[in-house]
C-alpha cells in the first residue's frame, strides 16, 4: 500500500470472506467505473477477479499472495513491492486468453493457468487448509502422500478435438508452469489460442510418487507414459473423476472445455 501510495495512487480495499466474493466485489468494482481492479491471492482467487473483469472496460492487475502463484510467474511479475507497484501504474497489457469449463448442470468457470483431472484434483479436494495457511507448498507434498494409497486412480476418459484417449489424470494447461515454477508444457502461453493438455497414462502409487520426484527437476514432459498435446476443445467423459481449477475444487466428472470468448487485459512488466 505504502508503494502504491508513493506513486500517488489510493485503492479501495475489499476483503472476501469466501469462495464467489472475489468475483462478486470485481463485479461491482467495474460497474462502478473502475479501470483497473487488482486480485490479491492466488490463481483461484485471480480467476475469481478475472471472471469479474472479463467483457469490461477494467484491466487486471496481480498482487500474488497465494500458495503457488504460477500464473504470475508465468508472466514475470517481480516479487518486491516497489517493482509491483510500479507494474500496476506503469506496466504494459498483456492479452490473455483464458480457458472456460462448461458442466453438465449448466454452470461454468474461467481458469487462468490450468484445469486438472485425476489425481492431483484428489489432493486439491482433500488439502487441509490450516495446513495450507501454514505450511503452503509443502502441504500439498503431505496431501499427496496422504492420497496415493487411498486414491483408486479410476480411468479419465477425454476427447482432444473430438479425438477421445484415456488417461489416469489429465492438466490441460493455458501455461508453461505448473505447481509452482515447475516445467510442465514447455511450448505454451497464456496468450496463444488453444490449450497444451498433458496426459499422464501411467496411474497407480509408484508411477505417481515418480512424477512427484521428476516435478522438481523439471523432467515432467520428458517422462515415460507422459505425452503433451494441442487442443482447441476438450472434453473430460468420465463422470466421477475429481476436478481442480487454478488449484481449487471443480467438483467431479464431465466437463466441456474452450477457451473464452473475450481476451483478458492483464498488467506486467514493462519491456526492459
Amino acid at each position: 500500500m505504502a508503494e502504491l501510495a508513493a506513486l500517488g495512487c489510493k485503492p479501495e480495499v475489499q476483503e472476501t470472506q469466501g469462495r464467489g466474493d472475489a468475483q462478486r466485489l470485481a463485479r461491482m468494482a467495474v460497474a462502478g467505473g473502475a479501470r483497473l481492479v487488482v486480485a490479491a491471492g492466488g490463481d483461484g482467487t485471480i480467476a475469481e477477479v478475472a471472471e469479474g473483469v472479463l467483457g469490461s472496460a477494467a484491466n487486471l492487475g496481480i498482487l500474488p499472495l497465494g500458495t503457488a502463484n504460477v500464473l504470475a510467474l508465468e508472466l514475470g511479475l517481480p516479487n518486491a513491492p516497489a517493482a509491483l507497484a510500479a507494474t500496476l501504474v506503469s506496466g504494459r497489457l498483456r492479452q490473455l486468453r483464458p480457458g472456460r469449463a462448461s458442466f453438465a448442470d449448466g454452470s461454468s468457470r474461467l481458469f487462468v493457468q490450468m484445469l486438472g483431472a485425476g489425481f492431483d484434483a484428489a489432493v486439491v479436494h482433500a488439502i487441509d487448509l490450516r495446513l495450507k495457511r501454514r505450511l503452503g507448498r509443502a502441504a500439498y507434498v503431505i496431501q499427496a502422500a496422504r492420497e496415493l494409497p487411498r486414491y483408486d486412480f479410476p480411468l479419465c476418459t477425454v476427447e482432444l478435438d473430438g479425438v477421445r484417449a484415456e488417461a489416469a489424470s489429465v492438466i490441460v494447461s493455458k501455461g508453461r508452469l505448473y505447481a509452482g515454477r515447475h516445467l510442465l508444457a514447455p511450448g505454451a502461453r497464456p496468450d496463444a489460442p488453444g490449450f497444451h493438455v498433458a496426459l499422464f497414462r501411467n496411474g497407480g502409487p509408484w508411477a505417481t510418487a515418480l512424477a512427484g520426484l521428476a516435478l522438481p527437476l523439471d523432467l515432467l514432459p520428458r517422462l515415460a507414459g507422459v505425452s503433451l498435446h494441442h487442443a482447441s476443445e476438450i472434453r473430460l467423459l468420465s463422470p466421477t473423476v475429481p476436478r481442480q481449477i487454478d488449484g481449487d475444487p471443480a467438483g467431479r466428472g464431465e466437463a466441456n472445455i474452450t477457451e473464452s470468448t473475450m481476451v483478458l487485459p492483464v498488467l506486467v512488466p514493462p519491456i526492459t
